[in-house]
């Protein structure tokens, strides 16, 4: 391990970066946010967390007091799932997991969102296939690439666009999902509606071909994602409710910048989020994966977008934003989105090898570089044994 050498560390310490907000229930000494990251450290087939190591991988990342934590993505359903070591929010063993998770956050005196996802046709065949799981999305037979269309007509799992009767029980487990993390401790959920996932295929002309009341305009492609947001609402209140949007994400096969058209579809949800926030049902924030980077897999500086920005955001949502994408090396960027006081910056993978980020972020000190092999492994290296900066010393950094 050793200091990444790829930028100059500025102090943020005197920016709005560092001033207190309050994020739907919860008030937050700064707007360090650790951003949701899948790990896949769950031991085996049933959707726990690692009992071991997850607690101590949020407890390391919670340890600055007034933290906001979005915790990894997790499946409200079977159905939903469809990676290996991804953990669900089905099961009573599954909230046990969790709940010494979120107690440990706030042991640390910070706050907690755990992301709620289903994969769609993103998930892992095979493992759909071994489970005899549906291959969901919002269209028929309308495939990410070639090798998944004749990776399904292998393992005979076509692509299968939902029924209503199936949206319906969608949303019923993400109800559930998103009322059993409260009890279980959690400040607030996460809606993941970016990335490729299912609710972003039900967003993006390019991947919703439908011609029922969930396809064929702005409105209908908004429909799924906005029943969801509203059940959620009736189920636990506005205040405890995020949502992670990707404008310009290539990932899973998406429209992207490409398309001329994209934005107006995002500024049609974005108002819809608006309307019901004036009428009293403000969710607690917008999360917006920035264009500075369009594939997630690549390194910092590779695949940077630069056709667009995410500011529209800021003439149509009045309430609190979360900026998340390639920002670590780049102070000059973090300082200007913060200028809008309502604004907070997630980050991803310099918070995974760096756990008191904020500490120095708020100080200009260096940060560790991280190893991207160690990202989607089963044990503790890459996870846990990233040291603070008083311990990078001590081992000559």
């Amino acid at each position: 391990m050793s200091f990444t050498k790829r930028f100059q560390p500025v102090s943020l310490g005197d920016t709005n970066l560092f001033k207190p907000i309050k994020v739907g229930d919860v008030q937050l000494n700064h707007r360090v946010v650790l951003a949701p990251l899948t790990r896949c450290r769950c031991l085996n087939d049933d959707g726990v967390l690692n009992q071991e190591l997850a607690p101590e991988y949020y407890s390391q990342r919670s340890q600055e007091p007034g933290t906001l934590i979005i915790t990894e993505a997790a499946f409200p359903s079977l159905q939903s799932a469809g990676f290996v070591g991804s953990p669900g929010l089905i099961t009573g063993d599954q909230f046990s997991a969790w709940s010494k998770v979120f107690n440990t956050i706030h042991k640390n005196k910070s706050s907690v969102f755990v992301q709620i996802w289903s994969a769609g046709r993103s998930a892992d065949l095979e493992v759909l296939a071994k489970n005899d799981l549906r291959y969901d999305s919002a269209t028929d037979n309308l495939y990410m690439n070639r090798e998944m269309e004749e990776k399904a007509a292998k393992l005979q799992l076509a692509q299968h666009g939902i029924t209503q009767q199936e949206i319906n029980e969608y949303i019923r487990d993400w109800v559930h999902a998103a009322k059993n993390s409260i009890k279980a401790g959690a400040n607030g959920v996460e809606i993941h509606a970016a990335n490729g996932y299912l609710l972003n295929q039900f967003l993006d002309p390019i991947s919703n071909h439908r011609t029922d009341k969930y396809g064929g305009s702005i409105e209908n492609r908004s429909r799924f994602p906005l029943e969801i947001v509203d059940a959620i609402i009736d189920a636990i209140g506005a205040s405890k409710i995020g949502i992670r949007f990707s404008p310009y994400g290539f990932y899973g096969d998406m429209s992207s910048g490409d398309n001329p058209l994209i934005l107006a579809q995002y500024a049609h949800i974005i108002g819809e989020l608006e309307r019901r926030a004036q009428q009293g049902n403000r969710i607690a924030y917008i999360h917006l994966v920035e264009p500075r980077v369009t594939i997630p897999q690549l390194p910092e500086g590779e695949g940077a977008y630069t056709g667009g920005t995410n500011d529209f955001v800021y003439s149509i949502w009045k309430g609190i934003v979360i900026r998340c994408g390639d920002l670590a090396l780049h102070p000059e960027l973090e300082e200007k989105f913060t200028e809008d006081n309502r604004t907070l910056l997630a980050y991803g993978r310099f918070f995974i090898s760096n756990p008191d980020l904020a500490h120095r972020l708020r100080e200009g000190l260096p940060l560790n570089e991280y190893d991207r092999s160690t990202f989607y492994t089963s044990n503790s290296v890459g996870y846990t044994d990233y040291p603070n900066y008083q311990n990078c010393l001590k081992l000559g950094y």
